[in-house]
């Protein structure tokens, strides 16, 4: 079994690896962390999955007090893995450190904020021990199913493109203030700190630029300089009036930090991007933006067009659906052919994903996906630590899965630094574009 070493937690994204019990993680895990709110929240939502009426989890969470919670870590070696979430400027380096001193490490994303870190993490990626970053999203069924129907030559027929849209074309919306594991989710001022938390072109967008990776091939670990050409970035804010700061901090005041980048009791948080690159030839765009409060009864917003030469395929969880996740896909040519390739399709994917259907959508046809297949964003944390045990008890180096983790942080540093050269963040989104 394993023994897991959690340092400085200061994200709710650590906590959620426990969220169910795990047979292959001894029941006492250790904490490495500063004394303050960070570390009682952490505390407070593992303490709530043990108490929850419904299978209840049984960890011993043991708190180990230290000046320097890294060393004690390191010194005293309880475990041979770290899960690591919290601020995002330091996180690379601590993830080096671990690695050298010999720690397999699961670190949340993003592991950087501008390209400063770049060295750090190609020592972090290079060899034994595994450095592997928490990407929830292969772990969603509907990007599952939308993986799969982009790998059939049959029904896809590979990527396609025009000179106005992308191959691949990905978007979503976040909140600052909103619900996790049925509570308001309370974050910390550095959240708020872009020299801290990264800003619109480094955080979301690794997930989005994991999934474009996914989609061009699983298979390939991607070279930096061989596969990634990047055609653009631009970044904007959202404004964060001092009454949503409160509520999501439950501080009464910005921070001295903060005072440069906030204007009559508004901040201007530079939080939405936008990075448009080839792939391995294949054109992507990717645009990840943040309002301010989540709708009652709805959550994050997500959607993805991705065109093939004898399809396309859309998916959208938002406001039109019912925050409900949908996909679709649209023939280039309606007729039987595609009808019986997509009967097929689903008659297969059903052995693995039992109530699959297609029905006529506006769309061209939706895939049913039946709710018992649908999992809560929150659940796919502990999939990934799995994933990550995986790897550990297959005592094998992961080599495409570190050249893909190069390949992202890579492409974000070097659009960040792109951004900042180019345009200076403002208030407002820019003007969309053709879509």
């Amino acid at each position: 079994m394993h023994t897991l070493l959690f340092l400085e937690p200061g994200h709710f994204h650590a906590a959620l690896t426990l969220r169910v019990r795990n047979p292959r993680v001894e029941p006492a895990i250790h904490l490495y962390a500063t004394p303050g709110p960070e570390r009682d929240a952490f505390v407070a939502l593992v303490g709530s999955f043990n108490s929850r009426a419904e299978d209840p989890t049984e960890w011993n969470l043991v708190v180990h007090d230290s000046d320097d919670p890294e060393r004690a870590l390191v010194d005293e070696r309880r475990g041979a893995a770290v899960v690591l979430a919290g601020r995002n400027q330091p996180k690379l380096g601590a993830i080096a450190r671990l690695h050298a001193a010999g720690f397999h490490v699961l670190a949340d994303k993003p592991w950087l904020t501008d390209g400063a870190a770049l060295p750090e993490l190609e020592r972090a990626t290079a060899a034994w021990p595994i450095a592997m970053d928490i990407m929830t999203f292969r772990h969603d069924t509907v990007a599952r199913l939308t993986r799969r129907m982009a790998a059939s030559g049959e029904l896809f027929g590979g990527f396609a493109e025009s000179s106005e849209e992308p191959a691949i074309d990905l978007r979503s919306t976040h909140h600052l203030l909103k619900m996790v594991n049925g509570a308001p989710l309370t974050r910390p001022a550095w959240y708020y700190d872009t020299r801290i938390q990264g800003n619109g072109l480094v955080d979301i967008q690794s997930h989005m630029t994991d999934q474009a990776q996914w989609l061009v091939g699983e298979g390939r670990g991607f070279d930096p300089g061989r596969d990634l050409e990047l055609d653009g970035a631009r970044l904007w804010c959202t404004p964060v009036p001092l009454d949503l700061f409160r509520a999501s901090t439950g501080l009464d005041d910005f921070p001295d930090t903060l005072a440069d980048r906030v204007t009559d009791d508004v901040l201007d948080l530079a939080c939405n991007g936008e990075v448009r690159y080839r792939l391995g030839g294949v054109r992507v765009r990717q645009r990840a933006e943040w309002g301010q409060r989540e709708p009652e009864g709805g959550g994050d917003a997500h959607g993805a067009t991705v065109r093939g030469a004898r399809a396309t395929i859309v998916t959208r969880r938002g406001p039109e659906t019912g925050f409900r996740p949908e996909l679709h896909v649209a023939p280039r040519v309606a007729g039987r052919r595609f009808d019986t390739g997509l009967d097929e399709a689903i008659s297969e994917w059903k052995r693995e994903l039992p109530g699959l259907l297609h029905r006529p959508s506006p769309l061209g046809r939706e895939i049913v996906v039946p709710d018992a297949l649908h999992t809560p964003h929150e659940a796919h944390f502990a999939m990934v630590l799995d994933d990550f045990l995986d790897l550990l008890d297959a005592n094998e180096w992961p080599a495409l899965l570190a050249a893909r983790i190069r390949t992202r942080y890579t492409l974000l540093a070097n659009a960040h630094a792109r951004a900042l050269r180019s345009t200076t963040a403002v208030s407002r989104p820019p003007r969309e574009e053709n879509r």
